[in-house]
């Protein structure tokens, strides 16, 4: 079994490594997650690895309890940030998995960008801990987080449906040069 310092190191681990590194770790609490994270995927074989970091995706920006922007994206600049609706992405398509697919979210930026935060975020039990979760507004999904240090968390996907775990790391970011268009 790897240890959570060699999937982090890694960003790869088997779904069993990924929760057993989950159980391990501390739950997080609403008020830690506060925040900008910057996210990378954990490779784990789940179906929607592969997406994400292609796609452009940043992260995440928590603002408060309420407010969450759940998808984050680089601008073309690189120095601007941008959300994106979740609600308008389809799940069942099989979408691409090329260096390109940045510059088709880049294309698609005025049909998926939003203002308004999609999600927000809950202390929810799971898999024996209630811990910090953000929970999408219009998706089956939640992202479940537990500590890894101060500044990273460890999230699993919970997409109702699918019981294989989509595994991220999220850590902290407070780099005040990034401009968020929202």
């Amino acid at each position: 079994m790897k240890t959570i310092e060699q999937i982090l190191r890694d960003r790869q681990a088997t779904p069993e490594e990924v929760i057993a590194a989950f159980d391990s770790l501390p739950p997080t609490s609403t008020a830690f997650m506060l925040g900008r994270w910057k996210g990378y995927e954990i490779t784990t074989g789940h179906a929607m690895e592969g997406l994400l970091e292609p796609s452009g995706w940043y992260g995440k920006l928590f603002i408060d309890a309420e407010r969450v922007h759940p998808l984050l994206f680089y601008a073309k600049s690189k120095s601007e940030l941008y959300a994106v609706d979740p609600k308008r992405i389809p799940l069942t398509l099989n979408f691409p998995r090329i260096k390109a697919l940045g510059v088709i979210m880049r294309l698609l930026r005025p049909f998926w960008q939003t203002k308004h935060g999609r999600a927000r975020i809950r202390m929810v039990a799971n898999r024996g801990k209630v811990t910090g979760t953000m929970v999408y507004d219009h998706k089956a999904i939640m992202d479940h987080f537990v500590k890894v240090d101060e500044n990273t968390m460890l999230g699993i996907m919970d997409l109702k449906g699918n019981p294989a775990p989509y595994a991220f790391v999220l850590v902290r970011d407070n780099d005040a040069s990034y401009r968020i268009a929202l």
